[in-house]
């Protein structure tokens, strides 16, 4: 008879030392289909719109890392006479801003700073809440209550008034942004790693481990950490967006990096006085911030789709 990984109600494989076994089934044509299943790669499951945005992020990132060869003009060089020129004007593909500088070179610059503090707050976050999530999920009653009460605290805000407050009080600053931001992303991850890693401390494999003497961080690293990692990669990749989000609006307000570098939300501030005339030029940032964010949560969304065992085995 085969031996099978079991399966947890969220479809998430548990990781069991019977997982690893391979023993012979009793229907060739059915183990055919399982072992082409475990050659997918997540490439393979992902949703055409999941690998849609895959891809446009990807080309962002490129973009963004290879600015200095791409950008047709000095993002922070301007022609006063070239001054709010529209789509194609002298040139510029996206025209120009209020001080004639190259809008594509400063789209190109901006998605630097913009995809950094999306993309650290969020990491920094996963690390310190995935490890606060875990400890506390295998922590006492008592330890564990204590840490939930104290997330609860942060709960109490809204994410983004916490992290106004936070950049108020620290000052404004890219690595400010950053704190800000990872401080408002900490509490929702180490939720989930708790909720996951109770779910699975009454588990059969959980019980043996313990029995056997195995330490809490050994239990952490190969138990809990295999098993918690999918939900949280898939949260994490979708909080990237809204991230990304937040972070526009703390330089929208002043709170972020300031002027005159090159960031999508620091120039919808900047472009904001010229809407009525032009408003085309302030909408170029704004959607390429709409675009990204959304991009980030579908990709989010197909991550789950394809991590998710129960539908895999539904083909």
């Amino acid at each position: 008879m085969a031996t099978t990984a079991e399966v947890s109600e969220d479809g998430l494989p548990l990781l069991t030392s019977e997982a690893a076994a391979v023993g012979p089934t009793e229907d060739p044509v059915a183990g055919a289909k399982a072992a082409r299943r475990r050659r997918r790669t997540i490439w393979s499951r992902l949703s055409i719109p999941g690998k849609v945005a895959a891809v446009l992020i990807v080309l962002v990132a490129l973009a963004a890392v290879f600015a200095p060869l791409i950008s047709p003009a000095d993002p922070n060089a301007g022609v006063t006479a070239e001054r709010l020129g529209g789509f194609g004007a002298g040139g510029h593909l996206l025209g120009t801003d209020g001080q004639g500088r190259d809008l594509l070179s400063r789209m190109i610059w901006g998605a630097r700073p913009s995809l950094l503090t999306g993309l650290v707050p969020v990491l920094v976050a996963t690390v310190i809440g995935t490890t606060i999530g875990i400890a506390g999920g295998l922590a006492g009653r008592l330890a564990n209550t204590l840490t939930m009460r104290v997330l609860d605290v942060f709960y109490a805000f809204p994410a983004i008034l916490l992290a106004i407050a936070i950049a108020t009080v620290l000052g404004s600053g890219s690595s400010n942004s950053i704190i800000a931001l990872s401080v408002i992303l900490i509490p929702p991850i180490a939720r989930l790693a708790e909720g996951e890693t109770a779910r699975l401390r009454s588990l059969d494999f959980m019980e043996a481990a313990t029995a056997s003497g195995a330490r809490r961080s050994t239990i952490a690293v190969r138990h809990v950490l295999p098993n918690v990692g999918p939900p949280i990669l898939v949260y994490s990749t979708a909080l990237i967006g809204l991230s990304i989000v937040y972070a526009a609006g703390l330089s929208f307000l002043g709170l972020g990096l300031q002027p005159p570098t090159a960031e999508w939300g620091l120039m919808v501030s900047d472009l904001r006085q010229y809407i009525f005339g032009n408003p085309g030029l302030a909408l170029v940032p704004a959607v390429a911030i709409l675009i990204v964010s959304v991009a980030f949560n579908i990709l989010g969304d197909s991550l789950r789709d394809a991590i998710d065992v129960k539908l895999g085995t539904q083909s």
